[in-house]
């Protein structure tokens, strides 16, 4: 896509500072880091949600991100790391072409993702996972030809 900027960074059209690079993905440093050493895992081929990524390709982005997190930890002394990937601008997806953050985390870094806590009422949790799993099954069932 001639206007995304990361398919842009792919072509080779506006730099980046590289981590990995295979045929499926590219992991280069985020500009606007959290944390120094926030790198940003994306697929070679556009994709706006995460929906649409091959199998392959998702999994390789979250096996190379989790190895980049690994690295971070070892080589930097970083104590853990969060991968974040927001599917959609309500989720807070601001380039839309997905992709997955490895943020390096240190206990006393000051970041907080600043989660709200809800409660189910007295039999909505198996209400929804009843729900949830039967719309999945469908869905998946409708991937392999069923």
């Amino acid at each position: 896509m001639s206007n995304c900027i990361f398919c842009r960074i792919i072509a080779g059209e506006i730099p980046a500072v590289k981590i990995y690079e295979d045929d499926l993905v590219l992991a280069f440093l985020d500009i606007s880091p959290i944390n120094f050493g926030h790198t940003l895992v994306i697929p070679k081929e556009h994709h706006e949600s995460s929906s649409t990524i091959p199998e392959a390709t998702a999994g390789r982005m979250f096996r190379v991100g989790s190895r980049i997190g690994i690295a971070l930890k070892r080589k930097f002394d970083y104590d853990a790391f969060n991968l974040h990937l927001a599917d959609g601008t309500a989720a807070g997806q601001v380039v839309m072409h997905a992709h997955l953050h490895v943020v390096p985390r240190g206990v006393e870094d000051g970041f907080r993702w600043n989660w709200r806590q809800l409660k189910y009422g007295e039999g909505e949790m198996q209400e929804f996972a009843e729900k949830l799993s039967a719309k999945l099954a469908a869905d998946l069932a409708g991937e392999s030809g069923k």
